[in-house]
């Protein structure tokens, strides 16, 4: 259970600096959406969420470490 609230810090901290990141991990993570639904549900091109998916993950996992650290 704490890995899951550690996540959702993670992510409640990825929104203060960059919200459009957070939405793409939130529609992807917890909603399971490919990137051209979360496209589509954004009202963009697929290309913004890719970029900000690639982004919010490389930064949580830099941010959150590797697995039992």
């Amino acid at each position: 259970m704490s890995e899951f609230l550690a996540v959702g810090e993670a992510i409640h901290r990825l929104e203060q600096q960059e919200a459009s990141a957070s939405e793409v991990v939130r529609l992807r993570f917890f909603a399971g959406l490919s990137i051209e639904e979360t496209a589509a549900v954004l009202n963009s091109s697929p290309r913004t969420p890719a970029r900000d998916w690639a982004y919010a993950r490389a930064w949580l996992f830099r941010t959150m470490g590797e697995p039992g650290d």
